[in-house]
C-alpha cells in the first residue's frame, strides 16, 4: 500500500466514457477528471492515491484496472454502478458530456499529512459525497499543498450563482487552482479569464493557471507574476483529458522544483501528446522527455535560420 506521506493524494470521481462518433461504433475509456489526473500522475512517475466510488460492475473492474496498471492506489467506495458519461464528439474532435453519476463519498481520512492533495470537478462540488471532500481537505489544509480543478460540467452544476459559490469555496481552500476558459466562461459570463484569475488569487491560492485552447495557457501568481505559454500544434483526434493532463504535468513539475515557465511548457506540452491520440491517454514520463525534446531541437534550428535585425543582430 502507497503510504499518504510520499504520494499525491487525488479525490473525487472515476466515470466510464462511452465515446461515440458518427458512423463509427461506440468506444467505453476510463475516465472523470480526477481519475485522469491520478492516472496522469503516476505515468509520470509521481505515486498517486486515489479515493473515489466504483460499482461491482463491468465498468468499474475496466476503470481499476486502467488506473492500476499505471500504479495508481484506488481505494474505492462501493456504489451500485459506477458512474458513466456519454461523450459526443463534433468534427473537431470536441467532447459534450451527458452523465449518469451520483456522488455519495462516505466521510474519509488519511493516517498522515501526503504530499499533496487535489480535489476536483463533480466530487468537489456534488452533495453530499462534496461535504467528505471538504473535511477531507480542511483537516489538512495548512500541511500539505492542496490543488484544484473545478472541470465544470454545466448540466450537473445547477443554478449559476449557487455553482459560483460552491466553485469559489473551493478555490479558498487551494494553493493552486487549474480552471480552462470554457470553466470561466460558464461561471464569469463575459469577464476576461485574467481578471477571474486575480480575483481568484485573493481568496487565497498562490497560483491561478488558466488553459487556452488553442492559445495556450497563463498563470498568474499572489506576487503578482505572469506567464503565458503557446499551445503545441499537434493533429487532435479528441481533446478528452486534455486538461487533466495538464494539471498532472504541471504539478509534477511544480513537486520536482520547477519554475513557473517551465511548469507551464510541460503542462502544454502533456496536454498536446494526450488530444494527438483518442481518449484521456497522457504522456508517461519518458513520451513527455521526447516531445519536450522535440520541440527543443525545433526551436533551437528556428533560432539559427530566423532573419536578424541587421541593427542589432538579434533574431526577429
Amino acid at each position: 500500500m502507497t503510504s499518504p506521506a510520499s504520494a499525491v493524494v487525488v479525490i473525487g470521481e472515476c466515470v466510464a466514457d462511452i465515446v461515440r462518433t458518427d458512423g463509427a461504433p461506440d468506444r467505453v475509456h476510463p475516465g472523470g477528471s480526477p481519475a485522469n489526473l491520478a492516472y496522469g500522475l503516476a505515468r509520470l512517475g509521481r505515486p498517486a492515491v486515489l479515493l473515489t466510488e466504483l460499482g461491482p460492475d463491468a465498468n468499474g473492474r475496466l476503470v481499476r484496472t486502467h488506473l492500476e496498471s499505471a500504479g495508481v492506489e484506488v481505494r474505492a467506495a462501493e456504489v451500485a454502478r459506477t458512474p458513466s458519461a456519454l461523450v459526443r464528439l463534433d468534427g473537431q474532435g470536441r467532447a459534450q458530456y451527458t452523465f449518469d453519476i451520483g456522488w455519495t463519498l462516505p466521510p474519509t481520512d488519511l493516517s498522515e499529512a501526503p504530499a499533496a492533495i487535489h480535489l476536483g470537478s463533480i466530487g468537489a462540488v456534488t452533495e453530499p459525497g462534496a461535504a467528505s471532500v471538504l473535511a477531507l481537505v480542511r483537516r489538512w489544509r495548512g500541511r500539505t499543498q492542496v490543488s484544484y480543478d473545478p472541470n465544470v460540467r454545466p448540466a450537473l452544476m445547477g443554478e449559476r450563482a449557487e455553482a459560483v459559490r460552491r466553485v469559489e469555496r473551493c478555490v479558498a481552500l487551494s494553493d493552486l487552482v487549474k480552471a480552462s476558459d470554457e470553466d470561466l466562461g460558464w461561471l464569469y459570463p463575459g469577464e476576461p479569464v485574467e481578471a477571474v484569475a486575480e480575483r481568484w488569487l485573493t481568496l487565497g491560492p498562490a497560483v491561478v493557471a488558466v488553459t487556452l485552447g488553442a492559445e495556450g495557457a497563463v498563470a498568474l501568481t499572489a506576487e503578482g507574476r505572469r506567464e503565458r505559454v503557446a499551445a503545441v500544434p499537434v493533429p487532435v483526434a479528441d481533446t478528452v483529458g486534455a486538461g487533466d493532463s495538464f494539471m498532472a504535468a504541471f504539478l509534477h513539475a511544480r513537486a520536482c522544483g520547477a519554475d513557473l515557465a517551465d511548469c507551464l511548457n510541460r503542462a502544454v506540452t502533456a496536454a498536446a501528446v494526450t488530444v494527438s491520440r483518442p481518449g484521456a491517454n497522457p504522456p508517461s514520463a519518458a513520451e513527455l522527455a521526447d516531445a519536450l525534446g522535440r520541440l527543443a531541437d525545433a526551436d533551437a534550428v528556428s533560432s539559427r535560420t530566423r532573419p536578424c535585425d541587421s541593427a542589432t543582430g538579434t533574431p526577429r
